[in-house]
């Protein structure tokens, strides 16, 4: 591969909207297994949360895929593929860059935790409305000039 071959793939790897309209590949090859990424990600994200049964699951997944990620890339970096085979590799970051994508923008299904964090910033905001309207400065003591 030439030196500004290597460079557009990078390139084109590293755009920050390079997932925009790319495919989660349908399959792949990570760690020496093949992988139905797309399957997997379209049946964790019709969920919406990443369910306590699945989420050790879910992130053994996206640390192989960022290692398989960063596998690739080297590759390309390194120069030591033809051009068609660094072309395959990048639409193949490309695709892995999107799983992750969606596989990131999924919150655990912890519901406990985050209504306990909910009513835990309504009673903090409670407590700073009160001491506005009663005229205390943050640590409870009366502002001079009130009360």
């Amino acid at each position: 591969m030439k030196e500004y071959e290597r460079k557009q793939l990078l390139e084109r790897v590293g755009r920050e909207a390079a997932t925009i309209g790319a495919d989660i590949p349908r399959e792949i090859e990570v760690q020496g297994e093949t992988l139905e990424l797309q399957q997997f990600v379209f049946e964790i994200k019709r969920r919406d949360t990443v369910p306590a049964d699945q989420r050790e699951r879910v992130d053994e997944a996206k640390r192989n895929l960022r290692r398989e990620r960063n596998e690739r890339l080297e590759l390309i970096e390194d120069g030591v593929v033809s051009y068609e085979r660094g072309e395959e590799l990048a639409n193949s970051v490309i695709g892995i860059d999107r799983a992750l994508d969606a596989l990131e923008q999924l919150e655990p299904a912890d519901i406990e935790s985050e209504a306990a964090r909910q009513e835990a910033a309504d009673q903090k905001r409670w407590m700073n409305f009160l001491q506005q309207a009663l005229g205390h400065d943050d640590d409870g003591s009366p502002r001079r000039g009130s009360l």
